[in-house]
């Protein structure tokens, strides 16, 4: 259902990208290397690995924009590692942007983040972008040696320390979650004059405001509810942005929605919801949600929903409809393996996003 064209040929970036309500959009995935499986089998994890690199190339060929990997510490999950994913895939791909998605900054070492990440820059030739966040899940804290009670407070410290280190090649610096520099160099330097950091936030006004007053793009995971209720964290954030004075116009939103495409919206919702119920009632038993039901699945798929599954014109209307409901969007990422999806059923999304769904929107544009 999907083919490589020996003769595909790379489109210019404004090709990859539509102008909607003044913004650019950039449209990509985003993946949690998940290998449909809670046994930690080296051969299915080996092939589950194989797989997602030959999506991710995949997705490069078919002009998407940015392929970003998550940070978890469970065992259905391979991504513990993303920027040595992403330096695997950079070696496998020319264009197409690679970013965690999100980094868990409150549990990691800042220098060692943005060391990866500046050696990620210079393997992919300045394609390497980050999102970092606080995490979905807890696992992270305990294993590296830090109190979930200290949730807050840890992501803000580490992320300051990390924009000093992007902003300074020597910089003098102390907290309380970390020792101390002293007139410390930290290398290497990326090729990006300034690597791109986005905050990845669930929506938290607090963080939205947060990422307005340092002037940092605004990245919101939006796995459920009514997206258009999100509109009061992208006011709060861009009312914090004027008000710290940074240019006008300049902020950037992007949403990260679970999302799929297939050739019908009915035959998306049929292979979508089986491994989606799966995942979230398993997730729910961790947190005393109550089980998935058919219904709430249609409801989170339907006009106001989060989820954007389906064919490519539903799809395609659907960004548009979660962009005007937040004031204007700069990025989309689809989040299409928490559904348990077969690799020739993602292969094919793949192919319909960058054939089908991104023509359709580039399209929109032009009509605008």
């Amino acid at each position: 259902m999907y083919q490589h064209s020996a003769n595909f040929k790379n489109k210019a970036c404004n090709d990859n990208k539509f102008r909607y309500n003044k913004t650019m959009i950039q449209i990509g995935i985003d993946s949690f290397a998940a290998n449909n499986s809670d046994i930690t089998n080296p051969i299915v994890n080996q092939q589950a690995m194989d797989e997602l690199l030959t999506q991710i190339e995949y997705a490069d060929q078919k002009g998407i924009e940015l392929y970003g990997i998550g940070e978890h510490h469970r065992k259905e999950y391979m991504d513990s590692a993303p920027p040595v994913i992403l330096a695997a895939a950079a070696a496998r791909t020319k264009n197409i942007r690679l970013t965690s998605a999100v980094t868990v900054l409150s549990a990691a070492d800042p220098v060692r983040v943005f060391q990866q990440h500046a050696t990620l820059d210079i393997i992919s030739k300045g394609r390497a972008e980050m999102v970092v966040g606080r995490g979905s899940f807890s696992e992270a804290f305990p294993l590296f040696g830090f109190s979930f009670n200290d949730y807050d407070a840890l992501y803000e410290e580490k992320l300051n320390l990390l924009l000093n280190i992007r902003a300074n090649e020597t910089i003098s610096w102390a907290g309380k979650f970390r020792p101390a520099l002293d007139n410390q160099s930290i290398y290497p330097r990326p090729i990006q004059d300034e690597l791109p950091i986005w905050v990845g936030v669930g929506g938290t006004p607090e963080s939205c405001m947060r990422a307005g007053t340092l002037g940092l793009p605004l990245m919101i995971a939006i796995i459920g509810g009514e997206t258009h209720r999100f509109n009061y964290q992208t006011s709060v954030y861009k009312r914090a942005w004027d008000a710290a004075g940074h240019p006008a116009g300049k902020q950037k939103v992007g949403i990260h929605s679970l999302g799929y495409v297939a050739p019908t919206t009915e035959e998306a919702l049929n292979d979508f919801y089986p491994g989606y119920k799966k995942v979230f009632d398993h997730i729910g038993k961790e947190r005393g949600w109550s089980p998935v039901t058919k219904d709430h699945f249609l409801m989170q798929t339907g006009p106001l929903g989060a989820l954007v599954v389906g064919s490519p014109q539903d799809v395609a209307e659907k960004i548009k409809r979660h962009s005007d409901a937040l004031g204007g969007l700069s990025r989309f990422t689809f989040q299409m393996n928490v559904a348990a999806l077969t690799h020739n059923q993602v292969m094919q999304s793949i192919e319909l996003i960058g054939s089908e769904v991104m023509p359709r929107l580039n399209s929109h544009s032009m009509a605008h």
